[in-house]
């Protein structure tokens, strides 16, 4: 049901209701993954500040409000309270209200919400610890499968999605491989190459083609903005994860132009 068939007071009461869960979860994702750079387990109890130990109040983990009111510090020691929880919680809740609006109250919506929340994921372990578990690669398969019946071409969606994966997975494992032997480094770490194959499941063979191009594009201005040398190592996933959220939004559209352009 698209959100702008809906009266204004529903729309408005759902689209609070997508940006709140969004940035609830955002903040949930992002203490899990802080706590995994630490080597401690996400559901470790109740939320403390990582410096002076204190517990959190429960006004002190409103998602965005809090770290506004705070001004960024914890109120016990003063410490920086992480800047990358207030921004995954907005990026997060932003994104959650950008899937009610590209595919409103429907499966579709749910399954982009959850894709986003797992690229989201795999962007904090990357910055974080600069691993990201296979689990959540699995993960983000399971979510495929178990939403491709609810798409109206559920076997053709498989289908293109199989080749996709194999294609953009395969195809950037072994363009990996063969820049490795000719930089004499590693290029791309495993965890990229798997997402790359999650993407191809997700987006088919031309979409995940765009991903990839959209994902190296991202790389090189983050490079160029860090000024990175030629064999610095730096986090690739944010700039995938990045691509993949433009993509599942216009990728169409940027695809439809594209080729327009060729149009007799």
């Amino acid at each position: 049901m698209p959100i702008a068939s809906l009266s204004p007071v529903l729309a408005v009461y759902f689209s609070a209701l997508a940006f709140a869960a969004g940035a609830c979860l955002g903040s949930f994702v992002c203490c899990a993954c802080s706590r995994k750079k630490e080597g401690e387990s996400a559901l470790k109890g109740r939320s403390s500040c990582p410096c002076c130990g204190r517990r959190l109040k429960a006004n002190e983990l409103i998602p965005i409000f809090s770290y506004i009111a705070l001004k960024g510090r914890c109120r016990g020691c003063g410490a920086k309270i992480d800047i990358l929880c207030p921004i995954s919680e907005a990026v997060l809740a932003a994104a959650y209200l950008a899937a009610l609006l590209a595919f409103g109250i429907s499966a579709s919506a749910l399954e982009a919400a959850l894709f986003y929340t797992l690229l989201l994921a795999e962007s904090l372990c990357d910055i974080y610890t600069g691993e990201v578990p296979d689990f959540l690669h699995l993960l983000g398969a399971a979510v495929f499968l178990v939403f491709a019946p609810f798409d109206g071409g559920a076997s053709e969606r498989l289908i293109s999605g199989l080749l996709g994966a194999l294609l953009c997975g395969g195809g950037i494992f072994l363009f990996s491989l063969a820049a490795d032997k000719a930089l004499g480094c590693e290029t791309l770490g495993g965890a990229d190459v798997k997402l790359f194959a999650v993407l191809g499941l997700y987006f088919g063979p031309a979409k995940s083609l765009l991903a990839v191009i959209l994902s190296c594009a991202a790389g090189l201005i983050l490079a160029a903005v860090k000024r990175l040398g030629r064999r610095e190592a730096f986090a690739f996933i944010p700039c995938i994860s990045a691509a993949a959220f433009a993509v599942s939004l216009f990728g169409d559209v940027i695809i439809e132009r594209y080729l327009g352009l060729f149009a007799l």
